[in-house]
């Protein structure tokens, strides 16, 4: 066990990935902004109850820590999906399981696209986008939210296709233009342009080649790349597109990743915001007991699952609808949980206080299911007071839990309105 003496590991405070180990084996690796603040926060009095169990495991485990520097908080990003790859830690994989984590995917294609996948769109027996084969995945990477920020980076100083641009000869084929229309990233320098047929085949594949040894953490090596295409432009005088590649390698060594230092700058998710947690919200919408809906929206990799949002006409007993949301929010929860396909969330939020809870509870007992609840509870203007719930999973999901009760209101607000209005038309 490493014990809780933080003073003797002398660790920079820079970015870079850290590894828990039990001998030379790696049990567990981070990335982090500040690799001393970062390491520091697991040795804080209040561990289990703002980390969880599962990282106090690890930590008894663990025997000592070590780290990586790296030049910028995107390549620590690039270096930790390399690592989990490579190594795969024991307390990585507990996290999540394969399904959960996010990808970046390049196509087999004569100008490949970049996209970022689940794991779920990819380990179904069939490596394909679209029907398209995949050429390069890269990760697992564990935090979607960061990736996305990350590949903004990336993109400004390699532009690449994304599945929105539809090459220039594709477009003229299908005869639906008579020029090749650009797409919309190509009009903010985004796509070297691919869509318009400005780049050939052969160009972008040095780009593609480019993200390749980016995204496998080889950073040196495609400098070094870089430098040798930009000298064999300037001796064929091709300066300008010598300068273009100049501006690339600069752009490397001065990677401007203020975004993902915004977003580092949290604990790390191993049950803290575990990034597997399914939460989902419930709510009612009616005026005066009419046209009474009840919505589910979901939150998965800490973003909102809209192709899981689910809508339910609330029936009531007997074909009776009455006011009462208490029993509107059992018929709802009960009517959930009777769809065995659908995967269970490992937190339920509901809009309400002590009543709305209870009931919540007994639908859950009746049907056997053992799931946390947390209830936001309102004022008279019917703004989060409070959120009621245990008191560690509130803390480590506050912010999820209030903006998708406030994204289930929303969504329960829009059907209702649709549903009267549909019902004041004369429709079903």
């Amino acid at each position: 066990m490493i014990g809780q003496d933080f003073q003797k590991f002398d660790l920079p405070d820079g970015p870079g990935i850290y590894f828990f180990k039990k001998g030379k084996k790696i049990l567990y690796v981070g990335k982090a902004t500040s690799l001393r603040d970062r390491v520091r926060s697991y040795f804080s009095a209040d561990l289990i109850e703002t980390r969880g169990p599962l990282l106090v495991k690890m930590l008894a485990e663990a025997e000592s820590i070590d780290h990586t520097t790296t030049p910028s908080v995107l390549e620590a990003l690039i270096l930790e999906a390399y690592t989990i790859k490579t190594e795969q830690p024991p307390y990585n994989t507990l996290e999540k399981d394969d399904k959960s984590y996010n990808y970046v995917v390049i196509t087999e294609e004569d100008f490949p696209r970049i996209s970022i996948e689940r794991g779920r769109n990819l380990l179904q027996g069939k490596i394909t986008v679209g029907n398209v084969k995949v050429r390069n995945i890269f990760g697992p990477f564990p935090n979607g939210t960061q990736l996305k920020e990350a590949m903004k980076i990336v993109r400004k100083i390699f532009p690449y296709r994304d599945s929105k641009c539809i090459p220039a000869d594709i477009q003229l084929e299908n005869k639906k233009v008579l020029i090749p229309k650009p797409c919309f990233n190509r009009q903010i320098g985004l796509c070297p342009g691919v869509c318009t047929g400005e780049i050939h085949s052969k160009q972008y594949e040095k780009i593609v080649q480019h993200l390749e040894l980016f995204f496998s953490g080889k950073t040196e090596k495609l400098k070094k790349s870089l430098t040798k295409e930009m000298s064999s432009f300037a001796k064929a005088r091709e300066f300008e597109r010598a300068e273009d590649v100049k501006r690339t390698i600069f752009a490397l060594d001065h990677i401007r990743d203020v975004g993902l230092i915004k977003s580092d700058n949290v604990k790390d998710s191993i049950l803290s915001r575990d990034p597997s947690f399914r939460i989902e919200a419930y709510d009612i919408a009616h005026i005066s007991g009419t046209s009474t809906v009840g919505v589910m929206v979901v939150m998965e990799d800490g973003e909102f699952s809209k192709n899981e949002y689910r809508k339910f006409t609330i029936k009531g007993s007997d074909g009776v609808v009455t006011v009462d949301d208490t029993k509107n929010l059992a018929e709802l929860l009960t009517r959930r949980l009777g769809h065995a396909e659908w995967p269970l969330p490992s937190l339920i939020v509901i809009d309400g206080n002590t009543a709305q809870t209870n009931i919540a509870k007994k639908v859950l007992e009746k049907k056997g299911f053992i799931i946390e609840i947390a209830s936001v509870v309102k004022d008279d203007k019917h703004k989060a007071r409070e959120i009621v719930g245990e008191r560690a999973t509130v803390m480590k999901y506050e912010r999820e839990i209030l903006s998708l009760n406030a994204e289930a209101h929303r969504f329960a607000i829009a059907f209702h309105r649709n549903l009267r209005g549909r019902r004041m038309l004369g429709r079903k």
